[in-house]
């Protein structure tokens, strides 16, 4: 599962690492705590050009009445993708590449849950593979995605049995394609091994209001635990 995300590199920074053809995020911010319902980045393909635009974090259906669900939609399984009626015709149409540099997973210790934070070794973007999706029913179109996500890595699997499904940098242009290709997981399993590191962080990333630094900062037993402070 993902519930929480970073993207804190600047425009120019992502620009430069992902070789964006169009950059159409128009307000975007970095930030060390993006929460369900937040709009972030996201990178489609439009006439083989990769195109990076806004869109917020939980899938509505196209043909949903309503978005009283879409926070529970920020997850997809990729096992189940092509059973479930709001992905299956996404995963040939409308796939997307979620823009981020870590993630927050909740380990279960007792009675407690300690968030960790969870990001590439060498400090570089992390790329989920998403499904993304047009709502017209308001007047302004909506643009929403889900992260997809696989079985956790062997290190990282103590914290969360689940964790998005990360792409290499070589496979944005095969995965933003799609088309008619029947989507195979084995196909892309073996991108999530990508070498991750990981650390217990603060609570007060619980609250998405908190959006400092200080939400990605190691734990320490001695820390005061302000949590409504950032």
């Amino acid at each position: 599962m993902c519930g929480r995300k970073t993207l804190i590199k600047n425009e120019r920074s992502i620009i430069e690492e992902l070789m964006v053809d169009e950059w159409r995020a128009d307000g975007y911010e970095p930030s060390y705590n993006i929460a369900p319902t937040q709009y972030s980045p996201i990178m489609v393909n439009e006439k083989q050009s990769k195109v990076v635009t806004m869109m917020r974090w939980g899938l509505i259906p196209k043909w949903s009445t309503n978005d009283a669900f879409s926070s529970k939609m920020i997850n997809a399984r990729c096992e189940t993708l092509s059973d479930k009626p709001s992905y299956k015709d996404l995963v040939s149409q409308n796939r997307c590449i979620v823009l981020a540099d870590g993630y927050y997973e909740w380990k279960k210790s007792n009675k407690e849950k300690i968030p960790y934070y969870v990001h590439h070794q060498e400090g570089r973007l992390l790329l989920f593979a998403g499904l993304w999706t047009i709502w017209h029913a308001r007047s302004k179109p909506l643009l929403t995605y889900t992260i997809i996500t696989t079985k956790a890595q062997k290190d990282i699997f103590h914290i969360h049995d689940r964790m998005p499904l990360i792409l290499e940098p070589s496979n944005i242009g095969r995965w933003l394609k799609g088309g008619n290709e029947r989507f195979n997981v084995n196909d892309h399993i073996q991108t999530s091994q990508i070498r991750l590191d990981h650390y217990p962080v603060r609570s007060l990333v619980n609250y998405p209001s908190n959006n400092s630094k200080r939400c990605i900062a190691p734990s320490r037993s001695s820390d005061s635990l302000d949590l409504f402070s950032s």
